[in-house]
């Protein structure tokens, strides 16, 4: 079988589209190469749903926990140290065995697919953490551009929406900027979770894992595994890059916000 032949049999087989059957004898470099990249579509689609739901969700959780209502702070402040302080994978089991006791009571079944409850777990879960981010932000925001902003006449949304909001974004995107990195690099944890691979059609680190097996050689099909979630990584720092640039543009170049990476071992 040809490489190309390869890539048309197996580059989709991760969302259904492709032979069923995997390799199991005289595994090619390009069948891992493949089907790793073909499970990274769910990583993708894991990772850019939960970013794009969670960071409006943690906005609103900044404003919570940075109101004066407690009705509005304490809800604000629970949420968020109850999904900081346990770990994705142990909120991934107990979502799983939720949602399966609410399937059984005939409510929300969809919950118990990994493309439904494991990604409104992620979702509640970079919100937490981004949302603890943009507080910061919040708290750090110069009091004399509030000032201003009153000095000025605005007030209520016009303010928010003019001041607050790009200096929050401003002050805290080069960290949201990591949280986005380690939140594609979480997405690896749905498969191993209790959420099931539907007829074997998993992530990228479910078909590594499955190649290491076959094969008894970690040493091809992980490496391969960090190359792709590398990639991954970097077209994140790009497109985060360009959203920098634009929140930063109006600052003269020698003052403006820089992207700075850092290491996050352990969630």
């Amino acid at each position: 079988m040809s490489c190309l032949t390869t890539i048309q049999d197996y580059a989709l087989r991760s969302i259904g589209i492709g032979k069923r059957i995997l390799p199991t004898t005289d595994i090619s470099v390009c069948e891992q190469f493949t089907l790793i990249g073909s499970g990274l579509i769910w990583n993708v689609y894991f990772g850019v749903l939960a970013l794009l739901a969670g960071f409006f969700l943690a906005c609103i959780l900044a404003l919570g926990k940075n109101s004066n209502t407690a009705a509005l702070r304490r809800p604000s402040e629970w949420f968020i140290f109850l999904f900081r302080g346990s770990p994705l994978f142990i909120q991934f089991f107990f979502a799983y065995f939720a949602f399966l006791a609410l399937k059984k009571a005939g409510l929300v079944p969809w919950l118990t697919s990994a493309q439904a409850g494991a990604l409104l777990v992620l979702v509640f879960n970079t919100a937490a953490y981004s949302a603890e981010i943009f507080y910061g932000a919040l708290r750090a925001i110069p009091k004399g551009d509030v000032e201003a902003a009153d000095a000025y006449g605005f007030s209520g949304w016009k303010k928010f929406r003019r001041i607050v909001w790009p200096s929050m974004l401003r002050l805290s995107w080069s960290a949201y900027t990591n949280e986005a990195i380690f939140l594609m690099h979480a997405t690896t944890l749905v498969f191993f979770s209790g959420f099931p691979a539907w007829q074997q059609k998993g992530d990228a680190l479910y078909y590594a894992s499955y190649f290491a097996d076959k094969t008894f050689n970690p040493f091809v099909p992980y490496p391969i595994l960090a190359a792709y979630f590398i990639l991954l990584t970097l077209v994140v720092i790009g497109l985060f890059g360009l959203v920098n640039r634009r929140l930063n543009k109006h600052l003269p170049s020698n003052q403006r916000q820089k992207i700075k990476l850092k290491l996050n071992l352990i969630r």
